[in-house]
Formats: structure tokens, sequence, C-alpha cells
């Protein structure tokens, strides 16, 4: 599965690359921060807006599909058209981004995923072409098809097929989880699931990434990946992944 997986996703960059474009590529290198989602801070991030990241994903991101109440940012997924199209996909989602780059620390959030088959509920770290660097990526993926469980994988210079699917012991979807990775320039990431380490990477499947990366949280239906995550069906309601915060802290 993870071969297909990763074409599609080589075609998924082409957008995620043209639409981080709008953002100065020479971004700075950000220090550590909390952030409660109080509001839109746009010195820190920003809303991708009008385009899709590529053939997998069903759906074009609307900057109005990330929004901000009582300390929360929701991500809606529904079927609200885009102006002038959403890339001719026909479902609209949000995904946002942070302005800076990012170096080895620790990388945390505390949210709640969507259950629905062919759904991805993400928090991640992605760097590419736009940046003026190779593609590199960190992931911690929730999956609607089976909310009991997370999924981890890494990207270094284009190359992924690092997937390990965690049991969770819980349903993300119910409520609110704090997820969180470690990645060190000694060569290690660690994943934690409520302070719980529950995973680690050594290099020894693959080289580890290396550049600084964009902190990232997005949530969106696949197409042509029904292996991977299910068919999605859309259930006539909007779909809503809450993020209570997130925090870096610089290693």
């Amino acid at each position: 599965m993870w071969r297909t997986r990763l074409t599609a996703l080589v075609i998924a960059t082409l957008g995620i690359t043209a639409g981080l474009s709008a953002t100065s590529a020479q971004a700075a290198i950000g220090p550590s921060f909390t952030d409660n989602f109080n509001g839109f801070d746009t010195g820190r991030w920003h809303k991708a807006d009008g385009y899709s990241n590529g053939s997998m994903f069903n759906a074009g991101w609307r900057a109005d599909h990330v929004w901000f109440s009582g300390g929360v940012m929701g991500i809606n997924l529904d079927k609200t058209p885009c102006p002038g199209g959403c890339s001719g996909k026909p479902y609209a989602s949000g995904e946002y981004r942070t302005n800076d780059l990012f170096t080895y620390g620790r990388f945390e959030a505390r949210l709640k995923a969507v259950k629905n088959p062919g759904t991805v509920t993400s928090f991640f770290t992605y760097t590419g072409p736009s940046d003026g660097q190779p593609w590199d990526e960190i992931d911690v993926e929730i999956l609607g098809k089976n909310p009991t469980q997370m999924q981890t994988n890494y990207f270094t210079n284009g190359v992924g097929g690092h997937e390990t699917v965690i049991n969770l012991g819980f349903d993300a979807s119910a409520g609110y989880h704090n997820y969180a990775f470690e990645w060190w320039n000694q060569g290690t990431i660690n994943w934690f699931v409520d302070g719980r380490l529950v995973h680690q990477e050594t290099g020894s499947r693959g080289a580890l990434p290396t550049h600084p990366k964009r902190i990232m949280m997005n949530l969106w239906p696949g197409i042509g990946v029904d292996g991977w995550l299910q068919p999605f069906t859309y259930p006539g309601r909007t779909l809503t992944a809450n993020y209570d915060w997130v925090k870096y802290t610089k290693y």
C-alpha cells in the first residue's frame, strides 16, 4: 500500500509546493512557542486557500474552513463550493500552516479527530522545494476509518513508506488527547500519546529528515486510496476536527 500512497504523495506535494510559494521561501527559523488558539495569529500562521494539495486529496482548501471559538481551532470538511471551484474537487476543507520553519525539538498538539471512513485528521511537519529544500516530513495521522489507531510516518528527500500503526486504547474522535513527536539531531524521532512513548524511529528503516519544516494541520477526504483510507462517503453534515492547542519546544 505504501508504494501506491507514495506515488500519490509525490503528486500531492506539487500542490503543497504551489500553495507555500505564496509565503516567503526564505522563512525564518521559528522560536519555541505555545498557541492556545484564542484567535488567528497571522504573525505565526497562514490558512491555505483556493487550491488542493494533489490527486488523492478530494477537497480544495478554503480559508473560511479554519475557524476559532472559545480557545479551540476547528477545521471543517463539507460540500460548500469554493469561489471559482476548489481545483475541481467536490468538497471543501482547511489546512493551517506556520509561516516559519522549525528545527529539532518537540512538536505537540491536543486534538479531537474525525470519525468517518475515507478521512485523515493530521498534525505534521513539512518542507519542500518552495522552501529551497528537499521534501522532508514527519506525520501524526488519525484515519477516520478507525480512530482507535494512530499512524506515524516520515519522509526524507521524498522517500516515505515508513508507516507504523499504533493502537491508542481509546477513540480519538470521542475526546481530546495529546499527540507529540520529538525530532532529535542525534538521529531519532520519538512519538508520544498523552505523554507515553508509543513509537521510535532511529533511521534503521531509512534516513531520517534533517531539514527545518513548517508545522501543519489539516482534515481531508481521500480519493483513489480506498485500500488505505476506505471509501469516503459524505454523511450529509459538516465534519470537524478540533485542536485545543499546539506547542513547539526547540532543542
